[in-house]
């Protein structure tokens, strides 16, 4: 799809009145006029494909052409997921199940189907355990993940049952136990590092990683309020502050005080190591963002990414310069 194509198919589906309330924002952070914010949204949107929210999130208001070239907008994105990845195939990391058992080797805890035909003595047996992670068989950013403790199943096996289908929970987890060093960032969640992989026409490898950060929650997510930062793909070290969803930036845990810039991810090797050696499995998905907790043994995996989100990689506060991710990108494909 051109460019230009994607911009018309775009505008019909536009949102006016959130586009209309991001420029009023941006106009109380930048000082410039709507009319000018506007008509720039709409100049970036036909150049670059940027969405409202791609413009907001990478302060693109800031930037020259010379830097809003090297952004990874969302019609950038969208392109390169079509290229690279065979949807016939997406099924693999998009049902929860098939992830867990495809990737098993890294995936050590104990999980269980969720539906109408699950053994309620399987159930029992995760019941067991101290606290269950529940989530629906597909979707992303955290969305409809609950945490279930014994008080959820003391009427037992059936009735616990029954309230995992009313709360469409497709499967249930084990809870992942992070690193010591990990939960000194923030215990509330377990902090996972987002690594994508991309098996390009040029070489293949790691194209970037950040460390989502809970803030509070029970989930890391940035659409649930938590934060990133990037890591540094030789040393596993924090390169950047902490940033979140609506443009605030933490050199600290806000919860902790943690320092965030310098910190180091606990078996970063074993981490990159894993990842990559996954990238193998399905060699038909070739960009791929996995969502790797550490554990005290190690890296273990959450989840993989079909169609990896782009608003991490685009945060302003990860590229002081304003040079945005694409370059990265460049080294592996042409886009």
């Amino acid at each position: 799809m051109s460019r230009l194509s994607y911009f018309f198919k775009r505008l019909f589906k536009m949102d006016w009145k959130a586009m209309w309330k991001t420029a009023g924002l941006l106009h109380e952070r930048s000082g410039k006029s709507r009319i000018w914010l506007l008509c720039d949204m709409l100049r970036c949107a036909v150049k670059y494909n940027a969405g409202y929210v791609d413009y907001k999130i990478a302060q693109m208001y800031k930037l020259n052409d010379a830097q809003r070239k090297t952004v990874i907008t969302r019609g950038i994105s969208n392109s390169i997921v079509r290229r690279m990845n065979d949807k016939a195939y997406w099924h693999f990391f998009d049902d929860k199940t098939q992830f867990n058992e495809l990737f098993k080797e890294w995936i050590p805890r104990k999980w269980l189907l969720i539906n109408a035909d699950t053994p309620l003595d399987k159930l029992e047996d995760m019941m067991a355990l101290p606290a269950l992670i529940g989530k629906p068989l597909e979707g992303s950013s955290g969305q409809g993940i609950l945490k279930f403790t014994p008080e959820d199943w003391k009427g037992g096996a059936k009735a616990f049952h029954q309230l995992l289908m009313d709360k469409n929970i497709g499967i249930l987890e084990e809870i992942v136990v992070q690193h010591p060093e990990m939960a000194r960032m923030c215990p509330t969640s377990v902090n996972t590092c987002r690594i994508a992989t991309l098996l390009g026409d040029k070489k293949q490898g790691i194209v970037y990683a950040f460390l989502r950060i809970g803030n509070g929650k029970v989930m890391d997510n940035v659409d649930c309020g938590g934060m990133a930062a990037r890591i540094d793909l030789e040393s596993g070290k924090l390169l950047t502050v902490g940033a979140d969803k609506a443009g605030n930036t933490y050199t600290k845990h806000p919860i902790t005080g943690t320092d965030i810039i310098g910190f180091t991810i606990p078996y970063w090797e074993e981490a990159k190591k894993m990842c990559l050696d996954a990238a193998q499995k399905v060699p038909q998905m070739r960009f791929v963002a996995w969502d790797v907790a550490i554990t005290p043994n190690g890296p273990t995996f959450i989840e993989g990414n079909s169609f990896p989100s782009h608003a991490v990689p685009q945060f302003a506060a990860h590229y002081p310069d304003g040079i945005g991710i694409l370059p990265e990108f460049r080294k592996f494909i042409d886009v």
